[in-house]
């Protein structure tokens, strides 16, 4: 009686070839999220220069520039301020100083209004953190 014998080369083949369509044909998506750290505020304090425009925007979104009230907050509003203010003169450095609980909409319309009418320095202003100490709730190393 003769031996019976399986051949497995083709079985193998087919083993080879199913394992390369899957490879090719699998698609490998790499999830990504965003990190976002905020950058901390201990840079150097910049010398003021004698002529610039500093615009400020309230809690409540109301804009002040060079100490004069806007009578309201619209881009508009703002520009013919900053036009007053400045004249032809685009060179002039403009701080924007807003309050912490101001809305991210009211920064950024200042911003268009700056970049709208051309003003290439550009400032953005914070306050320097609060070192921990008893005093204000922080923990006191011993």
């Amino acid at each position: 009686m003769p031996s019976a014998s399986v051949n497995l080369t083709p079985l193998i083949d087919m083993v080879f070839l199913l394992l390369i369509f899957f490879m090719v044909s699998t698609t490998f998506t790499k999830e990504t999220h965003l990190a976002l750290r905020l950058p901390e505020a201990d840079g150097q304090i910049s010398e003021n220069e004698a002529e610039q425009i500093e615009v400020i925007v309230t809690a409540q979104g109301q804009y002040s520039i060079n100490g004069q009230t806007l009578v309201n907050n619209r881009l508009d509003t703002l520009m013919k301020g900053l036009e007053k203010i400045a004249g032809k003169r685009r060179d002039l450095p403009m701080i924007i100083t807003a309050d912490a609980n101001a809305t991210h909409q009211s920064v950024m319309r200042a911003m268009d209004a700056a970049g709208q009418m051309g003003f290439a320095k550009l400032s953005l202003t914070a306050q320097l953190p609060e070192k921990n100490t008893p005093a204000n709730g922080g923990a006191a190393n011993d």
